[in-house]
């Protein structure tokens, strides 16, 4: 028994505890303690399922603790690993000792235990292929790093700073890593939340949100990082342009020679995806050291004195006049403003989810993407800072190139601007705009102040092509994964997966497709800013699942992840949000309008998938909040609902009583529809709740196991319900073989059908006629019911008129013979027997009617007198005397309805006021 303790450290507990208790009580020893070898890892391994097999000390059928019990086999796609259940447990002794078979009587809890072995047994023999697991550095954080530095950082940080100024960079940076850190915060506790298959940020989502966000942001996830493979190709097609026109070697023009460069880079980045995640993996740490190398190279160059042809071009190393002159913004063009930059900008940080995108291939996920997504956070955004502000202490703002414009000693000609006290003289490109170098004019001054040019060149194309790379493999992978869900339709055919890492290739060759269609717009300005509002409304989500997950007080969110709060997750959705607008208004409307629509999508069409999201939570919460405070609300005659138990047994036999009563409580109030379980001992109540669902009838199902109906319908009343959610009506249909049947005989015995039967109360009723003979004032039920249902679409061109009783009139002949001679088989005769033998037959057969009650009842039965041209006949239901036989009372409602071609409903309150006349 543990007392105290982290309830967000249980799911690490529970992996370590089992673990050791495996690998401990398996010895037979109570205090096992010994040193781990390579020999025992293996001899562990290969004996995995003895040890799974192995009695724990209180029975030797009982199981083990082991994780693979807490597994779901349908997340995995495999048939999971049972414990015994307590009926076996409880059977146990009688199994072991009653039979003489040797292992026969564990046979059944070895089958329940080794369910999920059998696949594992079968292929031991043979050689299989496993697939590739990646480790918290290079799985995560080289690849979030790789995918961080991107386009942005070698061709548009510096102009950045030209325009923001030092400061204002820093702001942005700052600010974009303050929504990558805390989305990455959100990111950690739910990885940490329980072991994280495949499918990144959308299963992150959908399995905390439900698949009706899920299924949206798996889909625009899946397009940004689509488009983001096409902005850093894009990028690394601009350079090798930019190298061509430099060596006067153009193939077309400026704009289809981007175009023509990025469809062929794109295609050779497809081909290393479909070598697979191995070959792909040993790229991008090829990539990784390019990049450290250039990063090395430009820091050294920065410290190398600048020559007069780089002095030229406005490069003069650190220098404290031009660190000032760069500190504060120099806004020009029409993309100079603070909000532009920051949206240029903010696709530079957006990798953070690379190590999650791809989680099925982590050994540790759990552990892996929290601390690879934070440290390559960290180290990014130091590069970032540095970069921005050294460049900015090392670069003027504008240069025009031209080495005559050196100033001698003693200069007499006009000179404006700081490059005068640094013996140039750019007046006149300044001040006609002619100026084609410095911060402001050209995307190359990290490769004009590096120390060797070409290396920082390889650092570009490392950079673009690692981040192409990497969002091209993490498309597609959350795109299967969303796929296999079976939230939409049509997309089931990319869910298919190759190989021993089960490999999208069909949806590799979709993501190739989209990046290749925006790579053919050849604007990297343009393909920014719509690439930034898909990543901030998926970061938005993300923020708010962990918040909303975290205020519904779930049992099952226990993050270990420690470093998380609530509100820097509201705090991160919110903000995420207000940049989406701020930034682009309307690519966030497109964006929001594409996951309105697709999630309408999914609330309509309901998908059949069940994944404990914390919406199920909050609604249980709500539910609870919400049934609490209305058990505290005192009752008014204006606030009354009908809220019906409904004695259908099972529903599926009686789909006219269901729709009936359905008809005027659904959305209004309470019904549940009652089974009492006489024949049978259980019932499968999720097909019954499936049915009703299905027939879109929003009931309760309840269950009753008792010896006769009138015992289980008295139990049912007084126990269904919750606080005020308590049934006040009791609903049965009429049995039409009364007089055949037995008083207990209820036969539900009969197999149910799920055939969705069609009856008259679904379709709709036109100008047709609702009669009502309210004959007794019960308390206004009798009228009530009648105008809840003509408040249905269904019912609503219905007429209801209203009769009440004038003048007594008698029955007519054939209906007084009908009932006489319904009654003659239940009637005492008492005239024809003795007293003795009459007062025998009383005692016998209480329900056989007498001379005297049969009198007495003449008069109430010749009341009513129905039309047979209606469509819905409602009556007051008249009340028995206490000691009026059932038969009597049964052929008193017969024939009340008898010979009528519509649904006849006998209705009676139980005279207490359920509608008023006054504002009371």
């Amino acid at each position: 028994i543990i007392r105290g303790g982290n309830g967000a450290r249980l799911t690490s507990f529970m992996s370590s505890i089992t673990q050791k208790c495996v690998s401990e009580l398996a010895t037979g020893s109570e205090t096992a303690v010994s040193m781990e070898t390579p020999t025992r890892r293996q001899s562990e391994v290969v004996n995995s399922r003895q040890d799974n097999r192995r009695p724990s000390i209180y029975s030797t059928m009982d199981a083990m603790p082991h994780l693979e019990f807490y597994a779901n086999a349908t997340a995995t796609g495999r048939i999971r690993r049972s414990r015994p259940s307590l009926e076996t447990l409880r059977k146990a002794v009688d199994v072991e000792s009653g039979s003489n078979t040797g292992d026969s009587g564990r046979g059944s809890v070895s089958a329940l235990q080794e369910s999920g072995n059998e696949s594992k047994e079968n292929g031991a023999g043979g050689k299989t292929a496993q697939p590739v697991r990646f480790g918290w550095v290079t799985g995560v954080m080289v690849r979030c790093m790789l995918n961080i530095w991107g386009v942005i950082l070698f061709l548009r940080l510096s102009w950045i700073t030209s325009q923001a100024g030092i400061l204002l960079t820093w702001l942005i940076i700052l600010m974009s890593v303050l929504v990558t850190s805390i989305t990455a915060l959100s990111v950690s506790a739910i990885s940490t939340n329980g072991r994280v298959s495949s499918g990144g940020a959308y299963f992150m989502i959908s399995r905390t949100l439900g698949p009706e966000l899920g299924g949206p942001i798996g889909v625009v996830f899946s397009f940004a990082n689509a488009l983001a493979c096409a902005l850093n190709t894009v990028g690394f097609s601009e350079t090798v342009r930019d190298l061509l026109i430099e060596y006067d070697s153009q193939i077309v023009d400026s704009i289809n020679d981007v175009r023509i460069i990025g469809s062929i880079t794109v295609t050779v980045l497809l081909l290393i995806s479909l070598a697979g995640m191995e070959w792909e993996s040993k790229t991008q740490i090829l990539f990784f050291l390019v990049l450290m190398v250039s990063f090395i190279n430009y820091f050294v160059g920065t410290l190398i004195p600048a020559t007069p042809q780089k002095q030229s071009i406005g490069v003069f190393g650190y220098r404290s006049e031009i660190f000032l002159e760069n500190l504060f913004p120099d806004w020009r063009g029409p993309e100079g403003d603070f909000f532009r930059m920051f949206a240029i900008f903010f696709p530079s940080a957006i990798g953070i989810l690379a190590g999650a995108n791809i989680s099925g291939d982590l050994k540790e996920p759990e552990i892996a993407i929290p601390r690879g997504t934070l440290m390559a956070i960290f180290w990014t955004t130091v590069s970032y800072l540095a970069i921005s502000s050294t460049v900015g202490a090392c670069v003027l703002r504008d240069a025009s190139g031209n080495m005559n414009d050196s100033l001698p000693l003693n200069f007499t000609e006009a000179c404006e601007g700081l490059s005068c006290g640094l013996g140039w003289n750019f007046t006149e490109c300044q001040q006609s705009g002619a100026c084609s170098f410095g911060l402001s004019n050209s995307f190359q001054v990290l490769i004009q102040v590096s120390g060797f040019g070409p290396l920082i060149y390889a650092g570009i194309f490392a950079a673009t092509l690692s981040s192409a790379l990497a969002f091209l493999v993490s498309a597609p992978k959350v795109f299967q994964c969303l796929c296999k869900d079976n939230i939409y339709p049509y997309i089931g055919f990319f869910a298919k997966g190759y190989g021993k890492n089960n490999e999208p290739l069909r949806a590799y060759l979709l993501c190739y497709i989209i990046a290749m269609c925006f790579i053919l717009i050849a604007e990297l300005n343009v393909i920014a800013p719509l690439i930034s509002n898909f990543f901030l409304c998926s970061y938005a989500l993300i923020n708010f699942s962990c918040f909303h997950a975290s205020i519904t007080n779930s049992p099952g969110w226990r993050p270990s992840f420690r470093y998380f709060s609530p509100w820097t997750g509201l705090f991160g959705a919110v903000i995420s949000v207000v940049l989406m607008f701020l930034l682009t208004w309307w690519a966030a409307l497109i964006a929001f309008g594409l996951i309105i629509f697709l999630f309408g999508y999914v609330v309509y069409k309901k998908p059949e998938v069940n994944w404990g999201s914390s919406v199920q939570a909050s609604t249980y919460n709500m539910a609870l909040s919400y049934s609490v405070s209305l058990a505290g609300v005192e009752d008014h005659v204006k606030n009354y609902r009908p809220q019906c138990l409904v004695l259908t047994g099972p529903p599926t036999l009686r789909p006219a009583l269901v729709d009936f009563v359905g008809s005027f409580t659904k959305n209004v109030s309470l019904m549940i529809c009652g089974d009492i379980l006489m024949s049978v001992s259980q019932r499968n109540s999720n097909e019954m709740i499936k049915w009703l669902n299905q027939r879109k009838v929003r009931s309760f199902y309840t269950s009753f196991k008792a010896s006769d109906l009138r015992e289980g319908a008295r139990h049912l009343l007084q126990a269904s319900g919750l606080g005020k959610m308590k049934p006040n009506i009791l609903v049965m249909g009429f049995k039409m073989n009364w007089q055949e049947s037995s008083s207990k005989d209820v036969d539900n015995r009969k197999n149910t059908v799920n055939d969705q039967i069609k009856t008259v109360f679904q379709s709709k009723q036109g100008k047709k006629t609702i009669d009502v003979y309210w004959i007794s004032d019960d308390g206004g039920l009798t009228l009530l019911v009648p105008y809840l249902l003509t408040r249905r679409k269904r019912w609503r061109r219905s007429k209801v008129r209203v009769f009440i009783i004038g003048e007594q009139q008698t029955m007519e002949n054939d209906r007084k013979e009908r009932f006489e001679e319904m009654l003659a088989p239940f009637r005492l005769n008492e005239g024809q027997l003795d007293e003795r033998t009459a007062q025998q037959q009383r005692t016998e057969f209480p329900w056989k009617v007498t001379d005297k009650e049969m009198d007495a009842l003449r008069l109430k039965v010749s009341v009513c007198v129905f039309d047979l041209n209606v469509q819905l006949q409602y009556s007051s239901l008249p009340v028995p005397q206490a000691d009026c036989p059932s038969s009597l009372y049964m052929s008193w409602l017969d024939t009340l309805s008898c010979g009528l071609h519509c649904p006849v409903l006998l209705i009676r309150g139980n005279q207490q006021n359920v509608m008023t006349f006054y504002c009371q």
